[in-house]
């Protein structure tokens, strides 16, 4: 299929934020939710070069420099592994706060590559695209991580089994499982936040780990919700990081009280989540989470809503 052909607006592409970990699965569990999420608007050119024309959303912090954001990065990878001489210009639409732990850097690269894919004939599959992502991850934060990139792109829950090779798998999704994500406006540095995390953990801690990400992955298979709602314990990270969001603790205990099945730090955080068999139950659990960060001076946005199944598409 030769490049499509596009009026002015060019063709645009939606990628949804992610929660990274989910609580029991560190740097291995992630999935994605249906909002927020970034756009990006891609155009052909006729010199031959990705440029980044315009960053809308972001306060001017992006840098416009295609090698230095991964949406830039993402694509040039892309253009060079499919070798088109037709360049492209992409506008980005930041809807996702940046430093916020639901995987904004990812859903850069992703949406972007999913219109850059489109307009230039959709040479490859969602799944072939993902090494693209992953690398302008990498590039950016100085390891790959694909807890962010493949739920974005692909939707669903996925577990990371190896990243050399890289191979994971999309985990069924429980019928009745519900998504409560909040982000409070203030933010935490990723890197800062994985210098918390522990270089060597207990035999101890390592077992019960295990054994709750395998409760998880029992759980999504058997589409049992008590099984997922034991799993929800992170030995490794949160007792690091929770410190880092004030009134955690607090939360905690209140979103317990409520019967929702955990509070857990979305990614690196700030932004929090708990997942719940309800959505009556799932709004619930988002007000609380609203009063305890309003209680400590922080505005913030609540998303409810089930595991988004579709991940990135391409907007008409």
């Amino acid at each position: 299929m030769s490049d499509i052909q596009v009026g002015k607006s060019g063709i645009r592409a939606y990628a949804p934020a992610t929660i990274g970990n989910i609580s029991c699965g560190f740097d291995l569990l992630g999935m994605a939710v249906d909002e927020p999420g970034d756009v990006v608007q891609v155009k052909l050119n006729y010199d031959r070069k990705v440029r980044i024309i315009e960053i809308v959303g972001d306060g001017g912090r992006l840098p416009m420099e295609v090698d230095q954001n991964t949406a830039g990065i993402a694509v040039k990878a892309l253009k060079k592994h499919i070798q088109k001489g037709r360049g492209i210009d992409i506008i980005l639409h930041k809807n996702l706060p940046l430093c916020s732990g639901m995987g904004s850097s990812a859903a850069s690269a992703v949406a972007a590559l999913m219109a850059a894919n489109k307009i230039w004939g959709e040479k490859l599959t969602k799944q072939e695209l993902i090494p693209f992502a992953l690398k302008a991850e990498a590039k950016i934060s100085g390891s790959v991580h694909g807890d962010n990139a493949i739920p974005s792109l692909l939707g669903g829950i996925v577990l990371i089994t190896s990243y050399n090779p890289l191979k994971y798998i999309q985990l069924p999704i429980p019928k009745k499982l519900y998504v409560t994500l909040t982000h409070p406006q203030f933010e935490i540095s990723t890197r800062e936040a994985r210098e918390l995390v522990p270089k060597e953990i207990p035999t101890k801690k390592v077992i019960k780990q295990n054994a709750c990400i395998a409760s998880f992955v029992a759980g999504c298979y058997q589409n049992n919700l008590e099984l997922i709602k034991d799993s929800m314990h992170d030995y490794i990270a949160q007792p690091k990081r929770y410190k880092l969001i004030k009134g955690f603790s607090q939360m905690e205990s209140a979103i317990h009280n409520l019967g929702a099945f955990n509070l857990g730090i979305s990614g690196s955080g700030p932004s929090v989540f708990s997942l719940s068999n309800d959505r009556h139950l799932a709004t619930k659990a988002g007000r609380i989470m609203q009063k305890y960060f309003y209680q400590n001076k922080y505005k913030c946005e609540v998303y409810v809503s089930k595991v988004n199944k579709v991940g990135a598409v391409v907007l008409e």
